[in-house]
């Protein structure tokens, strides 16, 4: 951040009073920019014994396989997010039935949110973002071909969840190394 939202001024690093991390704070107006974690939300689309994934069509990871999901917008619902993701990544109608997996990534700093969902109707394709959308059974996921790691422990446990038919809330730290900027 160079300038400042408010009055146009040009922004420092500086931990304000009161505070114990640098934030971007305006030379002139002394108005604190606060950065916070991004929010993803997604569905786990089920229809049978199948999910619906979704090839990417954009960076990162393009042509990787992926659950609808996106970036939350203001004012929306996490739930509504991810049926909205749904719609535009797949063209596919679904019913939230419950949040299934909760990932907190700070080294990136957002947060995902999945929902069990199911699929109204076998009527999808692929939206812009999506080069292709697949109905895929446990023993047809392309695991290899997964575009993150929190779709491949949202599917891992979706299938050893299935088993029992119990489906809790799963909540994981994902903790990387901070990468260096060069």
């Amino acid at each position: 951040m160079n300038y400042c939202s408010q009055c146009g001024a040009a922004v420092i690093e500086k931990i304000p009073t009161g505070d114990n991390r640098l934030r971007f704070v305006c030379a002139t107006c002394e108005h604190i920019h606060y950065q916070n974690p991004r929010i993803i939300a997604g569905c786990l689309p089920i229809y049978g014994d199948r999910v619906l994934l979704c090839k990417r069509a954009i960076e990162p990871r393009v042509g990787r396989w992926t659950l609808p999901a996106g970036f939350l917008e203001n004012g929306e619902a996490t739930s509504a997010g991810a049926l909205r993701e749904t719609r535009e990544e797949a063209n596919a109608n679904a019913t939230i039935i419950d949040l299934y997996t909760l990932f907190s990534l700070p080294h990136i700093s957002q947060v995902y949110m999945f929902f069990r969902a199911e699929l109204l109707d076998l009527n999808f394709s692929a939206g812009e973002e999506s080069l292709d959308v697949q109905l895929f059974t446990e023993a047809e996921i392309p695991w290899d071909e997964l575009a993150f790691p929190v779709i491949n422990k949202t599917l891992e446990h979706y299938f050893a969840d299935r088993q029992t038919d119990l489906y809790p809330v799963r909540y994981t730290d994902l903790e990387f190394p901070a990468r260096k900027i060069s």
